[in-house]
């Protein structure tokens, strides 16, 4: 599973950063850095709610 950031739809909320600290955080511009794309089952359920509190629908998982 591979997470996905649309980058031009993110406006830095940080709410995704907040669910999934490990696998991504919010740079000193504010700007979202995926620390980790590739995730594994042991992320999953993290990298989901990441997904799903984004207000922007700036990420996704595939």
């Amino acid at each position: 599973m591979r997470i996905v950031l649309d980058r031009p739809r993110c406006e830095g909320h940080g709410l995704c950063e907040e669910a999934a600290p490990r696998l991504m955080h919010l740079d000193d511009e504010g700007v979202l850095v995926l620390d980790r794309e590739e995730v594994g089952e042991a992320d999953a359920a993290t990298a989901d709610a990441a997904v799903r509190v984004c207000p922007v629908a700036a990420l996704r998982l595939v």
